[in-house]
């Protein structure tokens, strides 16, 4: 750093302010970063846990849970999932219905399932108890429900229930089950409302022969991939066929999700703003505390320019040694999370356990080459007091 030992007294305070202020600056607009995009994550990922990315359906059945049936010997199915970026296929069908127990009576929405069930999402969420085992032969009368019914009402792991099928004609067909598991989403909409079971069971209650389906799910490696395969699924199931998104299925959770993101754009906004006001102020008094050198340095025949890159290269110093310190704690206090979870919330309110955590490192590669370009651009016009220094009443300033 330039300067003598008197003016560091005076200098110091402000420069560690100044960094103090961009690596405080840049800890929060990670943490913010990392916290939303882990926030979008989970809960992206339970709302796919109970639909897959896309769904395949008669053009006629679009968001309804009596779904006019698909013959499961299609050209697509199951080889789709050798489509590059498509990760697995399945078979399902939903039919509304009714549990009832000596207390009391609770609608719900059964998800029959088939041997080709992708139980990835849900070994993640079985509280008690174990996945159903799906044979295509032999129907098994197990069934899964949420920790939110069974609380509701008061069934037990390896209880019996008894849950009645509305029929289109509005009778109700009773089918007596056992049930195996006992999972918790945290998604208090898709807790209070789906139980899982043998697509067998939908398929008789419907008349359907046993190649009939309501549909097909389709899980994909990369969501950011979802839009492109969709227009593909699309292209290539026959006309008379047709498939949504889960965006499109749950507009309402994917554009309160977006919303996310201007919550963490309003935070870098502040950050950036409070770090730009610290480094500037620390350039000023730099500049003023170092007058009388400035004064010599053009009494020399220094140019104006050259003189206002001494400072805008210490400037840049410190933003740099603000930014490490920054991004070695705000790093750090991400992985310490993603490890322990420290941080609990309220499943009920937050839908998720703790605060989850994703560290996007291209993302904290751009925090921190946009916060030094805005700090560096922000930087020139200041030093511009630089040209207006008299060289002769520089030396004789005091």
């Amino acid at each position: 750093m330039i300067g003598d030992s008197k003016s560091k007294k005076f200098t110091q305070p402000i420069i560690k302010i100044s960094i103090a202020a961009i690596a405080l600056g840049l800890i929060v607009m990670i943490v913010a970063v990392s916290i939303v995009s882990g926030f979008q994550r989970e809960i992206r990922n339970k709302v796919i846990g109970f639909g897959g990315h896309i769904q395949i359906t008669k053009y006629d059945s679009q968001n309804t849970y009596e779904a006019t049936p698909i013959d499961k010997n299609q050209p697509f199915y199951p080889s789709l999932d050798t489509v590059k970026g498509i990760k697995h296929i399945q078979i399902y069908a939903t039919k509304p219905g009714i549990i009832k127990t000596n207390q009391d009576i609770y609608g719900v929405i059964v998800k029959g399932i088939g041997s080709d069930f992708d139980w990835t999402f849900f070994n993640d969420k079985l509280k008690e108890g174990n996945p159903l085992k799906i044979d295509d032969k032999n129907p098994t009368n197990d069934i899964i429900i949420s920790q939110t019914i069974a609380n509701k009402m008061s069934i037990k792991l390896g209880d019996k229930m008894f849950l009645y099928f509305i029929q289109s004609d509005g009778q109700l067909r009773p089918k007596d089950f056992v049930v195996k598991g006992i999972y918790q989403s945290g998604l208090e909409q898709f807790d209070n409302l789906f139980v899982i079971a043998d697509i067998t069971h939908i398929q008789k209650r419907n008349n359907w022969s046993e190649n009939l389906v309501g549909g097909f799910e389709v899980i994909i490696d990369n969501y950011n991939d979802l839009n492109k395969l969709d227009q593909f699924i699309y292209d290539n199931i026959g006309y008379d066929l047709h498939s949504t998104t889960i965006v499109d299925r749950n507009p309402d959770i994917f554009n309160w999700l977006e919303l996310q993101d201007i919550n963490v754009i309003i935070i870098i906004l502040l950050m950036v703003l409070v770090a730009v006001i610290n480094i500037i102020s620390a350039l000023l008094i730099l500049i003023l505390e170092r007058t009388t050198m400035i004064g010599i340095l053009k009494a020399l025949g220094l140019p104006n320019w050259n003189v206002r890159k001494i400072f805008l290269y210490n400037a840049i110093h410190l933003i740099i040694k603000g930014l490490i310190i920054g991004n070695i704690i705000g790093i750090v206090l991400c992985l310490l999370q993603l490890k322990f979870g420290f941080i609990k919330l309220p499943e009920e309110s937050y839908y998720v356990s703790e605060v989850p955590i994703e560290l996007n490192w291209m993302s904290i590669l751009m925090l921190n080459i946009g916060t030094l370009l805005v700090c560096f651009m922000m930087l020139i016009l200041p030093s511009y007091v630089i040209t207006k220094i008299s060289p002769v009443k520089a030396i004789r300033f005091d």
